[in-house]
């Protein structure tokens, strides 16, 4: 069974042609009408705008001509050409402001949807590669990459091709004002420009992976480091935390440094170039000045224009930068999206249809890794509306139970049926609604107790909301606080106690009133009369139900209907209590060990 892996390899390099034919279909939304619509204003508010802005050094050129002879009319003429290079400036300033305003929600929709893909991708990933990954680089990629489109988008539509339209206009406007000349040197510095900020942004593109991953890492140690707050408390590492902290943020401002100097050597190289190109040109025009060639109008005119492509063409070399560096980010979160599925549905596969809730094992092996098996054909059945103990040492496999019932993995071999039907055919959105589970570790969202209880059940309302609380010993608590159901629990729900959060959790699972139950530890964290309380509602919860619960302390688990011993991933005892305590196996040993503990604490608190 192959990890899920978001790793590059050759053959999932998006960071080039790939990525940019994937980004594509933003641009052009097809199943949006109304932002196609939009898209096509805005480029008919491009071409108004750089069809002014080609005017300019017109009006220009004949005021200055104008200027240069005598009489009213000249005068005249003049002044309107003068009025109209203002009118122009503010036109195109009016086009490009109107041609954002309209494509705006093009670059939202497009990020929203883009976000919405890799969020869901992320959900439909395996339990492997949660585990496998760090939160804070992900949530780093996600944002890099989602930024990234927006503005992408924006540059390729806006920059780049009004830019590409108004060299080639410029070039036939210098070759009919002063021939072939001026539009070969024009030609051979936008060449000699591209290739100069080419070849420096590929020095610094590595320089931009470099820096992200550094600031991936500083993020992922000071959100890691954060959420176990406690644990550096308790061990008085704060001081080892900060130079943890300090070692990845130094390594990211070295990083950062490199980037920010070669950015600084491209804008050299390119102000040389253009430099020398308007330069030339200048000194061409006034050369045929003096010879009688050009008016004083034409200079003005060669160095209106040659300012007009200097500034989108620095605006070029800072667009190709942000979608080279664009392109890096996105190929990270496209490798999320392509990232393959572990435990897909079936194609057309059905919903689970249970009208007898029977669980069944068969000849199930399992590893999490190929080399080191956990369950090694293990067999079992539990009967619709019977509950049923899963005990044993630690290693020997429960908890792997509970991940395989709810196709976090699939078994390697074997099948796990539920009413007769195995869990692989059938859908895993309809298998995990028909499945409650109360973990021995609940950890509940940052949000308050009415939402974590209600987050059971899509559309749960109050009534259920307490019902579930009232069920799960859980309303004394609520009826102590202020704010009741509205309590904010904190992050993990941190400002609850740990039998607190178990209770909650319990509440959760009663909402949801699934037909399968899963107790893994369900009463790990609770006082002996919590428990007490908490164990009577289970058992009226499960009467009607097929329970599975895994148990550490025997004692909880005493009165199922049939108890499963397993050992090293098998099967090794399979009865109830009595009937296991007198065969005087592995669960009789257990037994006794537990009881003995239990006697040896009971003396010490005398």
């Amino acid at each position: 069974m192959p990890p899920d892996s978001a790793a590059p390899n050759s053959d999932a390099n998006h960071d080039g042609w790939r990525t940019l034919l994937r980004f594509l279909p933003y641009l052009w939304p097809r199943e949006n009408k109304a932002l196609r619509v939009r898209i096509v204003i805005a480029c008919v508010f491009i071409l108004a705008s750089t069809g002014t802005q080609l005017l300019l050094p017109y009006l220009l050129r004949w005021a200055v001509d104008a200027m240069g002879a005598t009489g009213p009319k000249l005068i005249q003429l003049a002044m309107w050409t003068v009025l109209g290079y203002a009118a122009g400036r503010l036109l195109q300033t009016s086009f490009d402001n109107l041609r954002n305003i309209v494509f705006e929600r093009v670059g939202q929709d497009a990020t929203r949807a883009l976000a919405e893909n890799v969020f869901g991708q992320l959900h439909r990933l395996s339990l492997r590669f949660h585990l496998s990954r760090r939160t804070g680089e992900i949530t780093k990629t996600i944002e890099r990459g989602t930024k990234s489109i927006d503005t992408m988008l924006y540059f390729m539509l806006f920059n780049i091709a009004p830019t590409v339209l108004q060299l080639a206009i410029v070039a036939v406007i210098f070759y009919v004002n002063f021939g072939p000349g001026l539009v070969a040197a024009t030609a051979t510095a936008i060449v000699a420009y591209i290739w100069v900020t080419r070849t420096i942004t590929e020095w610094r593109t590595k320089l931009r992976q470099q820096m992200n991953r550094l600031d991936g890492q500083a993020l992922d140690r000071a959100v890691d480091s954060l959420l176990n707050y406690e644990t550096v408390k308790y061990f008085g590492a704060e001081a080892r935390e900060q130079e943890r902290y300090a070692s990845a943020t130094r390594a990211y401002a070295e990083a950062a440094v490199k980037s920010e100097n070669s950015l600084g050597f491209l804008n050299i190289a390119q102000a040389v170039v253009t430099n020398l190109l308007m330069a030339g040109a200048l000194a061409w025009t006034v050369w045929g000045w003096y010879r009688g060639e050009y008016t004083a109008g034409q200079l003005v005119f060669v160095q209106t224009y040659l300012t007009q492509l200097f500034r989108p063409l620095d605006m070029l070399g800072m667009v190709y930068r942000t979608i080279r560096q664009g392109l890096i980010d996105m190929a990270e979160m496209f490798r999320l999206i392509d990232t393959q599925v572990e435990v897909p549905d079936r194609p057309s596969a059905p919903a689970l249809a249970i009208r007898e809730p029977s669980v069944t094992f068969e000849n199930v092996v399992f590893g999490y890794e190929p080399d080191r098996t956990i369950l090694k054909g293990l067999s079992f059945h539990v009967p619709a509306g019977h509950n049923v103990a899963l005990v044993g040492p630690s290693g020997a496999g429960k908890s792997t139970i509970a991940r395989l019932l709810f196709r976090f993995y699939d078994p390697l071999e074997g099948r796990i049926l539920i009413d007769g039907q195995d869990i692989r055919e059938v859908t895993q959105a309809s298998l995990r609604a028909a499945i409650g589970i109360v973990p021995q570790d609940s950890v509940l969202f940052n949000d308050t107790i009415g939402y974590n209880i209600a987050y059971g059940r899509d559309g749960a309302g109050i009534a259920d909301v307490e019902a579930a609380a009232r069920g799960a010993a859980l309303m004394p608590l609520i009826e102590r606080l202020p704010q009741r159901f509205d309590t904010e629990v904190g992050e993990r729900g941190l400002k609850l106690s740990g039998g607190e959060k178990q209770r909650v959790a319990i509440a959760r699972t009663l909402v949801k009133n699934p037909p399968i139950l899963m107790l893994d530890e369900a009463t790990s964290a609770l006082d002996t009369r919590t428990e007490k309380d908490i164990l009577g509602t289970l058992q009226r919860v499960s009467r009607d139900r097929t329970t599975l619960s895994i148990a550490h302390r025997l004692s909880t688990i005493a009165g199922s209907d049939r108890i499963l011993v397993l050992n090293e991933g098998r099967l090794v005892e399979s009865a109830s209590h009595g009937e296991l305590l007198a065969q005087r196996g592995l669960y009789a040993e257990m037994w006794a060990r537990q009881a003995s503990e239990a006697e040896d604490l009971d003396e010490a608190a005398e």
